[in-house]
């Protein structure tokens, strides 16, 4: 695969985490937006999703943020961004997110965050998205949901080839560096969706 144009970040909001997923979160942005890279976010004002957007900001870059019309009432969305696009509800968000990006990276995040992995890790396993997967492993944090999916795998819940829809990468620059290098999928997954 060729450098992409534009990478959908999914993170957590939460400003309670540790200061070092903070930080990789802002250098991820860093990265991308050095790179010429569109940022494409969930558009909140806090947590990692923040930082992704700042660090891609600061350096000139670009950064998108999709985020549903609820949430905009409550205040909750970044007002700096280079773009914000409102949705209607949360399922459109996800469906504008995925359509706008070359490619997936999932910070660390709580339910949201592993819920938006866990669909798209199914809309690749069912050939409605091919591009590639990185689930961003900082300090650890992904361990267990990584397992999880190896012993699906290992129960026949998930088939083996299942194995290789997302990579795992532990640092910012190795996401973007497994992202270089994985091709875009052929829709014939589809056949292996069922068991």
């Amino acid at each position: 695969m060729q450098t992409p144009g534009s990478i959908c970040v999914y993170c957590a909001s939460s400003s309670k985490a540790d200061a070092c997923y903070y930080e990789a979160a802002n250098t991820l942005g860093n990265l991308m937006g050095r790179r010429g890279i569109t940022l494409i976010t969930g558009g909140g004002c806090q947590g990692l999703m923040r930082s992704v957007e700042d660090g891609a900001l600061e350096c000139g870059g670009t950064a998108v943020g999709v985020i549903p019309q609820f949430m905009v009432e409550q205040g909750w969305h970044h007002t700096g961004l280079t773009r914000l696009l409102i949705t209607k509800d949360m399922h459109e968000r996800k469906q504008t997110m995925a359509r706008m990006s070359d490619a997936i990276i999932a910070l660390p995040g709580g339910c949201g965050t592993m819920e938006e992995l866990c669909e798209i890790i199914t809309w690749k396993q069912l050939g409605l998205y091919l591009k590639p997967i990185v689930i961003l492993n900082i300090n650890g944090y992904y361990d267990h949901l990584i397992k999880q999916l190896e012993v699906a795998i290992e129960e026949h819940f998930m088939g083996k080839i299942h194995g290789d829809i997302w990579r795992v990468a532990t640092t910012p620059q190795e996401a973007l560096d497994i992202i270089d290098e994985t091709p875009v999928w052929s829709n014939e997954i589809r056949k292996y969706a069922a068991l």
